[in-house]
């Protein structure tokens, strides 16, 4: 039997296959997890804490392993990010406005994920709404990375799925849900030296996950291996006749493509993407990772993706124009935070004034701006229809290649305190990631090596034509194979 404390290094599979032999039992892995959390406090990766409902759960976890009831994922400690609507658990979004909100229902997600045996250990910390590239606009302060700089500096894990994502990193939970509206899952993932899949929009439910941009979001989990991914992906994904943006398709058995080969699969390598300003240890690792696929099989062909120089300012356009419809709903009268006023205007002011913060205010106006008479037709119709020359742009590409390959992003994480301040520099952190969101399609962000000379996590990202998950798992799997570090190890040395 191992250790407690070496109960939080177990892959998710692993955990599985030790709860059935009953090498250790499911009380003690969730508390070894639990206990994680509370050394890892500093980080701030959780708002809520659930230690009490998840050891009560692991109980009825064991008394069902007991009886040979086991489910898919019976015992398993994972972190539900705070966006996610949870049945008697207050649920914030990272916001003031939300700070006393206890939904009375579950998301679809969180409900498969719970019925498939999942523990819920807490709920992680983000960006406010979902809406930051850093995990330093939530209304409970930032996240920090477990990843420090040489100068022992705390790093900054990336956003919006920010908690999530510093969860897997430092051990507290074997696995989290996140949501990607412009690259929240794959970000977070390539800062913070995990893995993060977004699935093709449709594929998971939206259910009971507060909205930001209700085109573009997307859940997905985040984990430390691509096996793990394939699993957790598995249990919750799937048509849903509660949100009318799911698709009624059957859902793959993911596990069944991981390990299989590579040759002759065609991989593009966008020439856009080779930008002016590129760190030299992203493109060298790019490079790599090309390099790799083609040793082993996979046939690398240089393609041209015009539309991507529009995707950042078409993504600033729809998205904050969805957020400012959505987020009219928090006016202090239906639930949420309440601030009085001598009129009915005047509620509403006070309430969004001391509820929202500056990130959700700026993109609530930039969407309001952008919807509003006089500009509708000049910013949003034209966004649109750019939207639309993109999902044409890649439709045409994927007749001639089956992947696409980039860098999740253009740089490794930010130090905490020195990130960007000019918010319209933080947006660039997005430019590999929103045509993805745009497109519909599924992409998945892969640790493969170490900036030079920080030691940061780089990742690289896989995007597949729609509901091509499986495909995005398996070449996924050969790049994490190749990595220039194993990932879990370089994890274990940092926390």
């Amino acid at each position: 039997m191992p250790n407690n404390s070496d109960l939080i290094y177990l892959t998710l599979q692993n955990a599985l296959k030790g709860l059935i032999n009953k090498d250790f039992t499911a009380q003690e892995l969730v508390a070894a997890h639990i206990a994680q959390m509370d050394a890892t406090h500093h980080l701030n990766a959780y708002i809520t804490q659930m230690a009490d409902h998840a050891l009560n759960a692991a109980k009825d976890s064991d008394a069902r392993i007991a009886k040979g009831e086991t489910r898919p994922l019976e015992g398993i400690p994972i972190a539900m990010k705070d966006l996610f609507c949870t049945k008697g658990v207050r649920t914030t979004a990272g916001s003031k406005i939300l700070e006393n909100f206890i939904p009375p229902y579950e998301s679809t997600i969180g409900q498969r994920l719970l019925d498939a045996g999942a523990i819920t250990i807490g709920k992680t910390n983000l960006d406010e709404f979902a809406m930051g590239s850093s995990n330093i606009t939530s209304a409970y302060g930032p996240t920090l990375s477990p990843w420090k700089t040489p100068a022992n500096k705390h790093c900054l894990p990336g956003g919006s799925s920010g908690g999530s994502a510093a969860a897997v990193a430092s051990f507290s939970a074997i696995a989290a849900t996140g949501t990607d509206t412009g690259g929240s899952i794959r970000q977070p993932a390539s800062f913070s030296g995990i893995v993060g899949i977004k699935p093709t929009y449709g594929r998971c439910s939206r259910y009971g996950i507060i909205a930001f941009a209700s085109s573009l979001d997307q859940a997905g989990p985040l984990t430390r291996t691509v096996e793990d991914a394939a699993i957790m992906l598995q249990h919750m994904a799937g048509f849903d006749e509660h949100d009318s943006t799911s698709v009624n398709k059957p859902t793959p058995n993911y596990l069944d493509e991981i390990g299989g080969s590579v040759k002759g699969l065609k991989i593009g390598i966008p020439n856009e993407c080779r930008m002016e300003g590129m760190r030299s240890d992203v493109l060298e690792l790019w490079e790599k990772a090309a390099q790799i696929l083609q040793d082993v099989g996979a046939i690398i062909k240089p393609i041209s993706l015009p539309m991507l120089k529009y995707a950042l300012p078409t993504y600033y356009i729809i998205a904050p124009a969805e957020a400012s419809s959505n987020l009219a709903r928090y006016d202090g009268v239906r639930f949420g935070q309440r601030v009085e006023g001598d009129s009915l205007d005047e509620l509403y002011m006070k309430t969004r004034e001391a509820g929202f913060g500056p990130e959700v205010k700026r993109r609530i106006i930039m969407g309001t701006h952008v919807l509003s008479s006089g500009f509708y037709d000049a910013y949003y119709v034209k966004a649109q229809k750019l939207r639309t020359h993109i999902i044409q742009n890649f439709q045409q590409t994927f007749t001639d290649i089956d992947l696409i390959l980039t860098p999740s992003a253009p740089t490794p994480a930010f130090t905490f305190g020195e990130e960007p301040k000019d918010p319209v520099t933080m947006y660039m952190n997005d430019i590999y990631t929103v045509i993805a969101n745009l497109a519909g399609l599924p992409g998945i962000s892969i640790p493969f090596g170490l900036s030079k000379p920080e030691g940061l996590p780089l990742g690289m990202q896989l995007i597949a034509p729609a509901f091509e998950e499986s495909l995005l798992l398996k070449v996924g799997q050969t790049l994490y194979t190749f990595a220039e570090k194993d990932p879990v190890q370089a994890l274990r040395e940092i926390v």
